[in-house]
């Protein structure tokens, strides 16, 4: 196995390194296996290890799939350097259980309400008289501002939550009415538009929000979203977002029982993509690098597809 120039292949694939590593371990394990030299491997060699792996090791089939995987990098890796003439692991595919759909795909008009819901209750119309001292009534009207705009770029733009944390203050045209995303290991960087009525919320964030949040940073920040401080303490010395997102999904839920997490929401932004601008576009708005990851989320559209289908022609039986 050539496993210098196989790293260097996978690292030109833009992969993690906990990825480049599980494949070459997954690689070796095969050589170890198999007891053979790189030429020597045709497909049958590759059919019978995946049948080990499911009769002695008893890995299911998603985890073979990883396998394979590995493998078919690996040998593409050898073809692509003329080392082989034909990948053995072409053509082989390991049928998975169909996915299903667990949770509700939200239409636009119902995550706009959901939104407007949510900034009545905790944003506008929040009580918080509870609280004994000014300065953390000062801390809760930035953290909620900071949080609607969040929300509205969750709901608008489909991103993740972990892409949130990336955006920065050039990263925003309020000109052109866009905003860039910074992708990474599995997705693209991409420029999307905002909604006319996101303009407000980001120009509120921006003139009167951040740069109170910003007097209490530790250091200077580029960041668009920046922490509130921890009562009774006066700076925040990181910026890392994570933890504003569970009290954040536990707020939206209360508010709609059918909400699960922001997954739920990328998914439903998604699936309107589809349906409205097409698979290819779709696939640029969601930062997908592979098309067959947008095609994931064409079963949500069918079966709106199949609800109007059923509207417009009943069938009784």
């Amino acid at each position: 196995m050539e496993k210098a120039g196989f790293i260097k292949y996978l690292e030109s694939k833009d992969l993690s390194q906990t990825s480049i590593m599980l494949y070459v371990k997954h690689t070796e394990d095969f050589f170890a296996k198999t007891k053979k030299e790189d030429l020597q491997i045709v497909k049958p060699d590759i059919l019978t290890y995946l049948e080990y792996l499911k009769n002695k090791k008893g890995l299911q089939n998603s985890t073979r799939s990883i396998y394979l995987l590995s493998l078919n990098h690996y040998f593409t890796y050898l073809y692509q350097s003329e080392k082989i003439a034909q990948n053995p692991c072409l053509f082989l595919k390991i049928q998975g259980k169909k996915r299903k759909r667990l949770y509700k795909i939200y239409t636009s008009e119902e995550l706009d309400l959901l939104f407007d819901n949510y900034y009545q209750l905790f944003v506008r119309g929040y009580d918080d008289s509870h609280y004994r001292h000014e300065q953390q009534k000062q801390y809760s009207v930035l953290g909620k501002e900071r949080n609607a705009l969040i929300l509205s770029i969750l709901f608008n733009q489909g991103i993740t939550t972990k892409e949130i944390s990336k955006i920065e203050l050039n990263d925003i045209d309020l000109i052109k009415a866009s905003l860039k995303i910074r992708g990474g290991n599995i997705l693209n960087d991409r420029i999307l538009p905002l909604k006319a009525t996101q303009i407000g919320l980001f120009m509120n964030y921006l003139q009167n929000i951040r740069p109170q949040l910003l007097e209490y940073q530790a250091t200077e920040s580029n960041k668009l979203f920046l922490l509130v401080p921890i009562p009774r303490k006066k700076q925040v010395k990181n910026d890392n977002l994570k933890g504003i997102f569970y009290p954040l999904t536990e707020q939206v839920k209360t508010i709609d029982k059918q909400f699960i997490n922001f997954l739920q929401v990328r998914a439903s932004v998604i699936t309107f993509w589809i349906k409205t601008k097409g698979l290819r576009k779709a696939q640029y708005l969601a930062g997908h690098r592979s098309i067959s990851n947008t095609e994931n989320y064409l079963s949500n559209n069918l079966d709106g597809l199949i609800n109007d289908i059923n509207k417009l022609h009943p069938f009784d039986f």
